[in-house]
């Protein structure tokens, strides 16, 4: 069985600032259309491209409109403002921020809708065969998925005897990890019925800090023991949290760190 060496390999990422949930918008001082035409979000976009413009001209630019003494910029800005980055807002249900002053069901359900395409985007440009050999291999493959989401997610990632991906990512369980939830027999069902070589353990800590906890590092340690019964290698055991919030780099390798012997 080919297991290739998982090396240190550092990728940078955008951290947001703090949220703010009590923050509410207070009057606009002037309409859009009274604005300089290069802070206006279509001429601004129109300029310089929607690559090259900020959060917050994106988003006035889906609302398309503000409300009577909030104008459409000042009400963008508030949203960040309000819950720090655009992961938070996709993880926002549409009954919370059509309750922003501002906003109501219909702009919550397109800036929602938006959002959620562009994460689909996300999975489908991801390649047909993805090669597995880093930890940030890892975090590239399953950032987008796990900054989104409010609960925790134990991921299995199966790779051939060349470390290439064999399927999609599969899902064991959600909620709080614990070691009596992520059984050896679920973990390793299907990476035998897929004659996997080797797995990759994967699960997100929805606080952003992918530091391990206790019983992180027991579940490690038992489902390695389980795959060398059934001759299946666990390659690492990788934590995903968020760029900047306590880690440099999003993520957290079990086997880089030296916590677990793999």
């Amino acid at each position: 069985m080919a297991v290739q060496a998982w090396h240190e390999e550092n990728e940078a990422g955008g951290g947001g600032g703090l949220a703010d949930p009590g923050y509410k918008c207070g009057s606009s001082v002037c309409r859009v259309c009274d604005m300089p035409a290069q802070i206006r979000p279509r001429e601004a976009v129109a300029q310089f491209g929607v690559e090259n413009v900020s959060d917050d001209v994106l988003l006035a630019l889906l609302l398309r409109a503000g409300i009577k003494g909030i104008n459409v910029v000042d009400l963008a800005k508030g949203l960040l403002r309000r819950y720090a980055s655009l992961s938070a807002i996709a993880e926002t249900s549409v009954a919370d921020l059509a309750s922003v002053k501002g906003m109501g069901p219909v702009k919550a359900q397109m800036l929602k809708a938006a959002l959620e395409l562009g994460r689909r985007l996300g999975s489908e440009m991801q390649p047909a065969r993805v090669k597995i050999t880093t930890p940030a291999d890892v975090y590239r493959l399953l950032r987008h998925q796990a900054v989104t989401l409010g609960r925790e997610m134990f991921w299995v990632l199966l790779v051939n005897a060349k470390n290439v991906l064999i399927c999609q990512p599969v899902d064991v369980t959600a909620g709080i990890l614990d070691a009596s939830l992520v059984h050896p027999r679920e973990v390793f069902r299907e990476a035998i019925r897929s004659a996997a070589a080797a797995v990759v353990l994967v699960h997100n800590h929805p606080s952003g800090d992918p530091s391990p906890s206790s019983e992180d590092l027991k579940i490690t340690r038992q489902l390695i023991e389980a795959g060398r019964i059934i001759d299946i290698k666990v390659l690492d055991h990788v934590i995903l949290g968020r760029s900047g919030a306590t880690s440099e780099d999003g993520y957290l390798s079990l086997r880089e760190s030296g916590l677990v012997a793999f």
